[in-house]
């Protein structure tokens, strides 16, 4: 399963945002190579601290918390030393570098955003506050109190983004977890469904066994051939949905959807929208696919016209097609979209898919959602064959 929440427009923005970025830091690291060589006793460290933090922002998603102790602590220990050899009169005034200052401050950001837990984030980055304060004091003149006050400023701005995309991420976390939960509650009643639909079948066919077993011997045979089949599409089903549920309540509608009932919800969408095309391949009935799969077909069919209202209403066309592919069934829904649609610039995604991936996965499927390769929004789920799905 995968619901492509990143587009591949979005992924290349980041990446040149990233050595957009790196080439601001090698201007301010080249920037602080002309300090060291103008004042060399008291900028002697400051380019290879510039150096070593930038290593430790390219590298901070697999070194973020060692990266920026590193960083800190080389900070810090330039900053005394250089404060103590000033006092002692054994070199003169320096000042916090350029490459430092600005890595200290995205590595603020980087670690309240991602390490927990969040004490040990808030830990880091008051650590990250004392230390440009620090470093701010290395030039021991009226100089250093707009740079303390600079230097907080920029550490408050850094602290404030940090916590906002956290924030904004437990949000999202949050809200995906209810979403499954959500749909977690759907599959029990249609649980509740499934087992009614089947355990009613397995009944009747077992009175009509007994009835018709002193009447006519040779017909039961058959008849408990049905019920064995019947009692084993029950347990398919019920295997397929309860090891995804964790609680179930009462539920009184009716198991199951039908074919006619896909082309119900298109026809529905295309008399209130964009022309709607619905095909479903020749000889795939619904005696192919397991109540539990049309249900689901229905549901994410539905979904997937909803994104199309609420993102690409100006579209001029759509097209769903289900048809019998890869050792199973596959629903696809496509739509022309343009540059224009908001699902291009999309940074976390809406929630519907998701809980329509906690649905198809739970089925043994899988979700696609996202660019396809001749430029238009497609949203694919692929369940495995259950009943020996034949269509050609």
């Amino acid at each position: 399963m995968a619901v492509e929440d990143t587009p591949r427009l979005v992924r290349v923005i980041r990446r040149l945002g990233d050595v957009a970025l790196a080439g601001f830091l090698g201007l301010l690291l080249i920037f602080d190579v002309g300090m060291a060589a103008a004042e060399r006793e008291a900028q002697a460290a400051v380019p290879l601290i510039g150096l070593i933090g930038i290593g430790a922002y390219l590298l901070r998603h697999r070194f973020r918390v060692p990266g920026v102790v590193l960083v800190m602590g080389m900070s810090a220990a330039a900053s005394v030393t250089t404060i103590a050899l000033t006092w002692a009169g054994f070199s003169s005034r320096g000042a916090p570098g350029g490459a430092e200052t600005v890595t200290i401050l995205l590595l603020t950001v980087s670690v309240l955003r991602w390490v927990e837990p969040l004490r040990k984030a808030v830990w880091l980055a008051v650590a990250a506050a004392v230390v440009l304060e620090l470093a701010s004091l290395r030039t021991l003149a009226p100089a250093a109190l707009p740079l303390g006050f600079l230097a907080f400023v920029g550490w408050a701005a850094a602290a404030g983004a940090g916590g906002y995309q956290r924030y904004q991420r437990e949000h999202r976390r949050v809200a995906v977890d209810a979403v499954r939960r959500a749909e977690r509650l759907e599959l029990a009643r249609e649980l509740h469904d499934l087992v009614a639909h089947h355990i009613t079948g397995i009944v009747v066919q077992a009175q009509a066994a007994r009835t018709v077993a002193a009447a006519k011997p040779e017909a039961l045979v058959p008849a408990l051939d049905a019920i064995a089949h019947a009692g084993a599409d029950a347990l398919t089903s019920m295997r397929r949905l309860v090891g995804v549920l964790r609680a179930s309540d009462d539920a009184s509608r009716q198991p199951g959807t039908g074919l006619a009932d896909l082309r119900v919800l298109v026809e529905r969408f295309s008399a209130s929208g964009p022309p709607t095309a619905f095909d479903v391949q020749q000889g795939l009935a619904e005696a192919d696919l397991a109540p539990e799969v049309l249900t689901t077909l229905h549901r994410v069919l539905q979904e997937a016209l909803t994104n199309v209202r609420r993102h690409a209403p100006h579209t001029r066309w759509v097209r769903a097609d289900l048809r019998a592919a890869e050792g199973g069934v596959v629903l696809c829904v496509r739509n022309e979209r343009s540059f224009a649609d908001p699902r291009l610039s999309r940074m976390g995604g809406g929630y519907g898919l998701v809980g329509m991936a906690e649905r198809v996965t739970a089925l043994g499927g899988r979700l696609v959602a996202g660019p396809a390769a001749d430029g238009s929004w497609e949203t694919r789920a692929w369940f495995p064959a259950d009943r020996g799905t034949t269509a050609s």
